[in-house]
């Protein structure tokens, strides 16, 4: 097994020796995922490579401000006219993640997986995996530093916001000195930490109270009360005029009361189809937990779609996560 300094000089080969990139990130991308994709893309831009950025699912509307945001192609809004040869997937915890945007992948395309979740099964001809990363974009920091590239503002916004979003704005346990030291250098560069803070931790959209609202108003604890959800119904989206970004954050309030080991968001899609958000205090390992219903993710942060009505799908995480507490 080839060590993590390895993995770098492949993937940064990879990068050097080809030409015409797609690169994609997961459904309904968060701050890491949107940030790592922009990285990739400003550093191809860099070495004078063309590249398309594609996802399935558009880009949270607090994001808009990174370098080339809007050149993200949203699937929704229209459809590549090609397939490509060479693939980089950021923050994709398995293969499934990159939804519909596979379906312009070349059937012997070549596939770079730069990833941090230790669920990530290692898909892809190029793999640059570090599980103990904050971040996909702690990754790229340590990446682009093997390339003579000079950073500016645009590039230091992106990576820092991956690394501001999936630290909980430096306040969760993957926030490591090696963090620190590499958001001290990007504050360096020009960075507005403070402003970064406002816009993507504390600013919410008035559909984000009108959808929390509705979220807290469903709240139920366990018997013991260490297990605590809410949920969420497409009713409920469309009366409050919220977009999936607005859920953003709901699954904390559950997971935040004192006692409570496991917070769970239970979003119904369909009649028979749920995704369900699950954060844990530390006894429960529910990345192994999402495992179990197909899905992923990180210890202490993870989910899964299960294929059940949401009165089935409730009972069926919490007898898993009994089982684990």
């Amino acid at each position: 097994m080839q060590s993590y300094e390895q993995s770098l000089q492949q993937t940064r080969e990879f990068l050097l020796d080809h030409d015409d990139y797609l690169v994609v990130s997961h459904v309904q991308p968060d701050g890491d995922a949107v940030s790592s994709t922009l990285a990739v893309g400003w550093l191809l831009s860099c070495l004078g490579k063309k590249f398309t950025m594609l996802n399935e699912g558009p880009i949270p509307q607090r994001m808009r401000y990174l370098w080339h945001a809007d050149q993200i192609v949203n699937l929704a809004d229209g459809e590549l006219t090609r397939t490509y040869d060479r693939v980089i997937c950021v923050d994709c915890a398995d293969f499934q993640r990159v939804g519909l945007t596979q379906r312009y992948f070349a059937p012997d395309a070549l596939i770079a997986n730069i990833d941090h979740h230790p669920t990530n099964n290692g898909y892809g001809a190029v793999t640059l995996i570090k599980p103990d990363a904050a971040a996909t974009a702690e990754i790229l920091f340590d990446l682009l530093k093997t390339f003579q590239v000079q950073w500016d503002i645009d590039v230091a916004t992106a990576l820092y916001t991956g690394l501001l979003t999936d630290t909980g704005g430096f306040r969760y346990t993957n926030t490591s000195p090696k963090v620190m030291a590499a958001v001290s250098e990007l504050l360096a560069l020009g960075v507005n930490g403070p402003e970064l803070a406002e816009t993507l931790l504390e600013e919410m959209t008035l559909a984000q109270v009108k959808v929390l609202n509705r979220a807290l108003n469903t709240l139920q604890l366990s018997s013991d009360g260490d297990i605590a959800w809410v949920y969420v119904t497409p009713q409920d989206m469309e009366e409050c005029g919220a977009a999936n970004e607005d859920l953003e954050g709901i699954v904390n309030y559950p997971r935040n009361i004192r006692g409570v080991e496991v917070g769970m968001l239970f979003k119904v899609i369909t009649e028979r189809s749920v995704k369900v958000s699950l954060r844990s205090a530390g006894k429960v390992d529910v990345a192994e937990l999402a495992q179990v219903f197909g899905g992923g993710g990180h210890t202490r942060a993870a989910g899964a779609r299960i294929d059940m009505t949401l009165e089935e799908a409730i009972p069926r995480v919490l007898e898993e996560v009994r089982k684990r507490l």
